[in-house]
């Protein structure tokens, strides 16, 4: 995401607006279809400022960037509208409180460090996959099934080891994941919601500049401008080493280290899934003798490469 991919000469309330206008038609909103061809996709902004109870001309100025200060009961007109689930409602109201700032806020760089009791829930947790992900999902450490079961992940130098990058430029990653359309929207929700709040942070800025200029899917879930990420559910893998398994997974934020998510996958214990889980947690052991590791320390399984430019 260079600074040609986010500036239009908008605001990014403006460009999420226009993205879920786009999005939305007329009898999703509740309006009666219209005689003759539509050239816009979704919703006009007329249509969308009747909707809202606002008018054109402010709707307009809004979009375009003009006016930065919606009031919290435009805001949430607007919500209503655009039918905004509650993750999408709260992303609305934190665009339009940073629209309003003259001058943004300087964000401190993510750290990357994992704390020593982080990595010893990550051992505890064997044989379940566990992972711990920065902010834009890189792997900063897991135990030897949470990087074994995203296959081929370990052929990967440490510091490219990335979820985003994974799913949309890894050649096994189309096999690995049963529904992979989805993991994909997923991951680009994360990044979308956090370049809304953050846009000029230089980590997402490389990620999602590698990732537009590199995968055509990626860029047409960037335009989509979804925000809403899963936290928990099931996932079905066809893993090369260990067979088809479906697992559920819970997804937990860190609350003393932003953006850090600890991601652990389980199954039933005596079931199928719970051997092959065993089974990956010994083939990611044998690769290495440390259990959990951080790409930014010295190790058998995270041994650095350059970071890619």
């Amino acid at each position: 995401m260079t600074r040609e991919h986010t500036t239009d000469g908008g605001t990014e309330l403006g460009r999420f607006l226009r993205a879920r206008r786009s999005r939305l038609t007329p009898a999703e909103a509740g309006l009666a279809a219209g005689s003759g061809l539509r050239r816009t996709p979704g919703l006009r902004r007329e249509e969308l400022a009747t909707l809202a109870g606002i008018s054109i001309d402010y709707y307009t100025r809004l979009e375009r960037g003009k006016e930065t200060r919606p009031s919290p009961s435009v805001v949430d007109a607007l919500a209503r509208a655009l039918r905004l689930e509650d993750d999408e409602h709260e992303h609305l109201r934190t665009l339009a409180i940073m629209a309003a700032r003259s001058v943004p806020e300087p964000r401190p760089a993510p750290s990357r460090a994992v704390r020593p009791g982080v990595n010893l829930l990550l051992e505890a947790l064997r044989p379940y996959p566990a992972y711990v992900a920065g902010r834009t999902t890189d792997i900063l450490a897991h135990n030897p099934g949470g990087l074994r079961l995203l296959a081929g992940m370990e052929g990967w130098p440490a510091k490219e080891r990335n979820i985003a990058r994974y799913v949309f430029l890894h050649p096994a990653a189309h096999e690995l994941f049963d529904d992979w359309s989805n993991q994909v929207r997923s991951c680009v929700a994360r990044l979308r919601g956090l370049a809304g709040t953050d846009p000029d942070a230089p980590d997402l800025a490389r990620l999602a500049g590698e990732l537009l200029l590199k995968s055509p899917d990626f860029a047409r879930l960037w335009e989509r401008y979804d925000v809403k990420g899963r936290s928990h559910g099931r996932k079905t893998f066809h893993h090369p080493e260990v067979g088809d398994l479906t697992l559920g997974y819970q997804s937990m934020e860190l609350e003393d280290t932003p953006g850090h998510r600890l991601v652990a996958y389980f199954a039933e214990p005596d079931t199928p899934e719970y051997d092959a889980l065993a089974l990956l947690d010994l083939l990611g052991s044998q690769q290495s003798p440390t259990a959990t590791t951080h790409p930014d320390r010295p190790s058998a399984t995270a041994q650095d490469g350059p970071a890619p430019s």
